[in-house]
């Protein structure tokens, strides 16, 4: 993508209405733009970033077995009449009515809807276990939307729903997405901690959010130190293993964690004082095993082994994609801009032009451009006539991981310079040793 032809509004002041870090430099960087309180149109550069970490969260589900579907996002009253949680809700629910004067929703989330699909089509325990999800805009009118996307009206969620026959099974499906889940961050970049949690307006009987630890952080979150060390479920981790998948969550549930909500003063005081960490966090995910609160109301059962019909046991998993990337960028920035995780970064590298117009850089940055972009890469070519200290602030700000750089003196030497945005760290390198770094 040439610079010269891509829209990237970038800001050169802080915004003022950029509380955190994370909200200021999407706006600086022109990846977001307000267009009411707590919405927001994702620009191409937000986009590309927003379109990785969904690639990245849809690649986990469907590694734990959960099957993509797609679900409206206006729902009929009525479903939520039968579950009876259309007047229990909340403010937060935005009601409307259709033109034959109908009571509609936008939905905010999606176990109604999704239990109604189920029941319309399972009928036997052989069907069973089912994982469906889906990632699709939703809205709830928050009372005070702030920070950006991090809490906003209208979001992106990943919500997943799994139906099995009895508990044990569905305590199963809970196990295959919370492994899933600290595989998920842990791709992103991010180390999140699952923490037992308050199941909310959801309902259910188990629960626990997945938390980062940031200055920035909504509440206070207490928790055993160790957990920042512990190892990740690897890419070969088999969901289909019952005492494997307990392991990993006996494991990750052994030491002290909670939100504020359900904070245990007494436990937390029991461990040892030197491995005590109480810390503002971001929730970047929330899972909850229900059993039958939504199937029972709805009439969402099976048949059985035992020839007897049963309500199924249900959980819902979620994941808020338009959340994840300002969390991402509050657990890491600097003062000048942006640091991506490779994993998310909108492009691999940027091919700095320091003279566009001089031949000899032109067709330095052109030959570069034209290997990487064949060999697959995502790269951004600045060949726009900036000054030298605008092409590198705006390299720094929107946080591509390399940073090609080809200046007049150096390409006269056959030379570029080669500078890692995390590190800082610059090297020279002949033009054709750059291309085979990052062709690879």
């Amino acid at each position: 993508m040439r610079l010269s032809r891509y829209f990237m509004p970038i800001l050169k002041e802080n915004p003022k209405e950029a509380e955190i870090v994370s909200h200021r430099l999407m706006l600086r960087a022109g990846m977001i733009r307000q267009q009411s309180q707590g919405i927001y149109s994702w620009l191409p550069l937000g986009k590309r970033v927003l379109d990785k970490v969904n690639a990245i969260i849809r690649d986990e589900q469907n590694r734990a077995g959960a099957i993509e579907l797609s679900m409206p996002t206006l729902q009929s009253a009525e479903l939520w009449q039968e579950s009876g949680r259309y007047d229990a809700y909340g403010k937060e629910m935005l009601r409307i009515k259709d033109r034959q004067d109908r009571p509609m929703l936008y939905g905010p989330t999606n176990e109604e809807m999704v239990t109604d699909i189920f029941r319309s089509s399972v009928k036997s325990y052989k069907d069973l276990p089912l994982n469906l999800y889906h990632i699709q805009l939703k809205f709830r009118d928050e009372i005070r939307p702030r920070f950006g996307t991090m809490r906003s009206r209208e979001f992106m969620m990943k919500d997943a729903y799994s139906f099995d026959l009895t508990r044990e099974g569905a305590e199963h499906s809970y196990n295959k997405m919370f492994a899933a889940y600290l595989r998920t961050f842990d791709r992103l970049g991010l180390r999140a901690i699952p923490m037992r949690a308050d199941t909310g307006p959801i309902g259910g009987k188990l629960s626990h959010e997945f938390i980062i630890l940031a200055d920035t952080g909504e509440s206070e979150v207490f928790c055993h130190k160790d957990f920042v060390d512990f190892d990740i479920p690897g890419a070969h981790t088999d969901f289909d293993s019952v005492e494997g998948l307990q392991a990993i969550f006996d494991k990750w549930t052994s030491l002290y964690a909670a939100t504020s909500e359900m904070h245990d003063e007494a436990a937390f005081n029991a461990v040892p004082e030197g491995d005590r960490l109480s810390a503002r966090g971001i929730e970047v995910g929330h899972i909850f095993y229900f059993g039958t609160k939504y199937s029972e109301p709805m009439g969402a059962k099976v048949q059985g082994p035992d020839g007897k019909e049963h309500f199924v046991h249900m959980g819902s998993y979620g994941i808020g994609p338009t959340r994840l990337v300002p969390a991402i960028i509050e657990a890491s920035h600097d003062d000048n801009g942006i640091i991506w995780p490779a994993s998310v970064a909108p492009f691999d590298n940027v091919v700095i032009n320091m003279k566009a117009g001089d031949q000899a850089c032109d067709d330095t940055c052109e030959l570069i451009y034209a290997a990487l972009t064949k060999a697959g890469k995502d790269v951004l070519y600045d060949d726009t006539d900036d000054r030298a200290g605008t092409k590198f602030a705006t390299a720094d700000l929107i946080g591509v991981p390399v940073q090609i750089i080809a200046g007049p003196r150096a390409v006269a030497s056959g030379e570029v310079e080669v500078k890692d945005r995390k590190t800082g760290a610059r090297e020279t390198m002949t033009i054709e040793a750059a291309i085979n770094r990052f062709v690879a």
